[in-house]
């Protein structure tokens, strides 16, 4: 009779690793082409953590309307920033792995995996955890690189991981770290990071700190990512010693024509450049690697909107990436949690 569950390729006298740590982000599209967008926003826009309309009305908008349209804009984004490794996403992601995975001096004879996982697109989160199964791994670490928890983020990668275990025979033990939004050592790398740049451009009239948007009956319902972002803006500008008129927390990247999280990082500028402010510094704590948002949305279009409203200097501050402040701080989180 064939099971319903899956089971172990190795017998538990046959491992050799103990503990696989993954770390995961939002996901990429395989190609910077429609048909490769559509196969991605399909599989995004169809998860109920990031869409909340009742499930018939928003099959009927995502496949009659969205998914008819928004893959070939989408498509046109991507172009411009794919590079010749592939999604810039999924290039920091592995090279994040790398540097981690020399931090933690972690090599083919250790006892500890590490891999990379998307929620959306590839490499799956379903894919990486069956490569642990298949190497008779029975403790996981799960690090999304979410900062600030959220559902739509954070819970969904949740999801992800218990709706594959829950087809395994043997579960394996598992540790989900959800968050690190007021770590030390994370406001401590963002704010090295923007006091280098201050120190290369001079410090700007205002640092902006955007964080990726959410509806707002998300905050309404009780998700607490809102907070989360205001006490990471609280706990940079306390490390960078900066006055309450310095900087400014916002929200970007929205759509649809419900409220979302306001500020809106758009409008702000906007504002901002017609009320005399010249210099801008932006930068996206939520982020932990570059992507779409950021180098396409932030870096480009924000800086159009800054500087046709009247501003002179606009300046995006990257995201963390494999800086080596960043992947210690990685390190550290997932140190915390080894079996001892």
């Amino acid at each position: 009779m064939k099971s319903r569950y899956i089971g172990r390729t190795k017998s538990v006298h046959q491992r050799k690793a103990k503990v696989g740590i993954l770390l995961t982000n939002l996901g990429t599209p395989d190609a910077p082409t429609a048909p490769a967008l559509k196969r991605y926003l399909r599989e995004f826009l169809s998860d109920p953590r990031v869409v909340e309309i009742p499930k018939f009305i928003w099959w009927l908008i995502l496949h009659g309307i969205i998914l008819r349209v928004r893959p070939k804009k989408s498509a046109k984004l991507y172009q411009s920033i794919w590079t010749e490794d592939g999604s810039p996403l999924l290039v920091i992601m592995n090279k994040i792995r790398n540097k981690v995975a020399h931090i933690m001096r972690l090599d083919e004879q250790s006892e500890v995996v590490m891999d990379v996982a998307m929620r959306y697109g590839n490499p799956s989160i379903a894919q990486a955890l069956n490569k642990f199964q298949a190497q008779g791994i029975d403790k996981f670490i799960i690090l999304p690189l979410y900062p600030q928890y959220g559902g739509p983020t954070t819970a969904s990668t949740f999801d992800a991981v218990t709706q594959e275990i829950a087809k395994w025979r043997w579960i394996p033990s598992i540790h989900f770290i959800n968050g690190y939004h007021e770590h030390p050592l994370y406001i401590k790398a963002l704010a090295n990071s923007i006091q280098n740049h201050f120190n290369t451009h001079g410090k700007p009239d205002k640092l902006i700190l955007s964080y990726h948007g959410m509806p707002k009956h998300f905050l309404e319902s009780g998700d607490p990512y809102f907070c989360f972002c205001h006490q990471t803006t609280s706990g940079v500008a306390k490390e960078l010693g900066l006055k309450d008129d310095e900087y400014l927390t916002t929200f970007q990247s929205r759509f649809g024509k419900a409220e979302w999280l306001k500020p809106y990082t758009d409008e702000t500028l906007e504002e901002l450049a017609q009320q005399g402010c010249k210099h801008i510094a932006i930068i996206s704590p939520a982020f932990s690697a570059d992507c779409l948002e950021t180098l396409e949305e932030l870096e480009e279009e924000n800086r159009e909107i800054f500087i046709n409203a009247g501003g002179e200097q606009y300046h995006y501050i990257p995201a963390l990436n494999d800086n080596d402040d960043h992947c210690q701080l990685i390190s550290s989180i997932i140190e915390q949690h080894l079996p001892r």
